[in-house]
């Protein structure tokens, strides 16, 4: 199967750079490109100012290390990709993304950078496995 576009979403965890890694060589036998998305959690707007600005700063810049150290590796493959941040739900963030960018498949981290480590699938990963409309692939 040929993917053209591939979708991984990222964030700190181990699990998200085996994706970028396996969405890499994927991407490297079709010829596709890779979009690297880490999605924030949303800032509340009851913040005021100045402390809603600060909020948005801070999630802004982690959001910004998290892509460039993905970048990093997908530099090193030679695959074609493309860096997004988005706030807001992150599942249905993804969903949005993959079918605004008309994605052929997602490949996504079995669990994040979580509290629950115990968790076998991550509940991220749980809800894009049900509501994505392209293929997941689910990466240890």
């Amino acid at each position: 199967m040929i993917f053209k576009k591939i979708l991984i979403p990222v964030d700190d965890s181990k699990h998200s750079e085996s994706a970028v890694r396996y969405g890499a060589s994927l991407a490297k036998m079709s010829g596709g490109k890779i979009i690297i998305l880490h999605c924030h959690r949303p800032v509340p707007t009851g913040l005021g100012e100045p402390n809603f600005q600060k909020a948005i700063d801070n999630a802004t810049r982690e959001s910004y290390a998290i892509i460039e150290k993905k970048s990093a590796l997908l530099k090193d493959e030679g695959v074609d990709y493309e860096e997004k941040i988005i706030g807001g739900s992150t599942a249905k963030s993804i969903k949005t993304i993959a079918e605004t960018e008309g994605c052929d498949l997602i490949v996504i981290g079995s669990k994040g950078k979580s509290d629950l480590e115990g968790l076998v699938v991550g509940s991220v990963t749980h809800k894009v496995l049900h509501i994505a409309s392209c293929p997941v692939l689910v990466i240890k």
